[in-house]
């Protein structure tokens, strides 16, 4: 079981490429990110770590051709 996240920062890149996906990918990852925000390890989100390149981030999905990357920061926030 993971823990509430108390603030999630996003970067501009991030915002950029959310507003180009399909409306019903932003819904859906709208939906899946109140659980993460609840609930980092929350099943239904198939949280894990990552490696090589992105060694020292995690992933969450949003279905099986879209995810969301992250990584922990100290105070339960995440970038």
């Amino acid at each position: 079981m993971g823990y509430p996240i108390s603030k999630v920062h996003v970067t501009s890149e991030f915002e950029k490429s959310f507003h180009k996906l399909p409306a019903h990918i932003q819904y859906l990852a709208e939906k899946k990110d109140k659980w993460f925000r609840q609930d980092t390890f929350d099943h239904r989100l198939h949280t894990h770590k990552l490696k090589g390149e992105l060694e020292g981030y995690w992933s969450y999905s949003i279905n099986q051709k879209y995810r969301i990357l992250f990584r922990f920061l100290k105070n339960n926030e995440v970038l």
